[in-house]
């Protein structure tokens, strides 16, 4: 076990979905996996083992933001062996043709900041989506009812954003949609040699000001959450 995940060793699966919200991670589990066991409480951000269709899988949350997805991913790929991490969670829309409940599958993240910006220094790092984990996501999204796009989402590292400068741009350059986490995965994916993806549902829009009411997230996520392991066995 690690400093932040509790499983012992081989209670892990190669292939863990990572959504942000601990309590997300538990409906995913119970409502997908087979036989899913809980393998992590530690600081009460739970993680599951199960399979799904007779494979192993691991449903872990990361906690809201890079620093924290940073931690999780690091930990699973280094001391659990974790090969395939895909991260489901929610974000904000930012195109007008990209409506509440849409998927989107973040082909590439931009950032203004990361925690591995110290690394980099001066160089512009371009994270990006494992290719394979890509089109296979666009495969099972063609199966699927929900409507998906798929391109450039941004990652920020504050919420409460005070940047209509940059959201303007962020528009203007066709960014689909924001949220927190991808970039960092992305750019600890390519480091380590594994393959990552997001795969995010719409929650609200930056534009309009829609939100998806919170009983009905559930079930629009559902979607995503099968999108997701489709993808990881194609």
């Amino acid at each position: 076990m690690t400093v932040h995940i509790g499983a012992p060793v081989g209670r892990i699966a190669e292939t863990v979905l990572m959504p942000g919200d601990p309590y997300r991670a538990r409906w995913a589990a119970e409502t997908f996996l087979e036989s899913a066991e809980l393998v992590n409480e530690t600081r009460g951000m739970l993680g599951f083992t199960g399979t799904w269709r007779g494979h192993p899988v691991t449903i872990q949350g990361s906690g809201m933001g890079m620093p924290s997805l940073s931690i999780y991913a690091n930990e699973l790929i280094r001391d659990y062996g974790a090969k395939t991490l895909i991260r489901i969670g929610s974000c904000g829309g930012m195109q007008s043709d990209v409506g509440i409940r849409d998927v989107i599958l973040a082909m590439t993240a931009s950032s203004i900041n990361t925690p591995s910006t110290g690394i980099f220094r001066e160089l512009n790092y371009a994270p990006h989506a494992d290719f394979g984990l890509l089109r296979a996501a666009a495969d099972a999204a063609a199966e699927s009812a929900a409507k998906v796009h798929v391109g450039g989402i941004y990652s920020s590292d504050v919420f409460y954003d005070e940047r209509p400068d940059l959201n303007e741009q962020m528009v203007r350059h066709n960014i689909l949609g924001v949220e927190m986490e991808t970039a960092e995965l992305y750019i600890l994916a390519a480091r380590y040699s594994v393959r990552a993806l997001s795969v995010l549902t719409v929650s609200d829009h930056l534009q309009t000001g829609e939100q998806l009411p919170s009983e009905e997230r559930e079930r629009s996520f559902g979607d995503m959450v099968e999108i997701a392991l489709k993808a990881a066995f194609a």
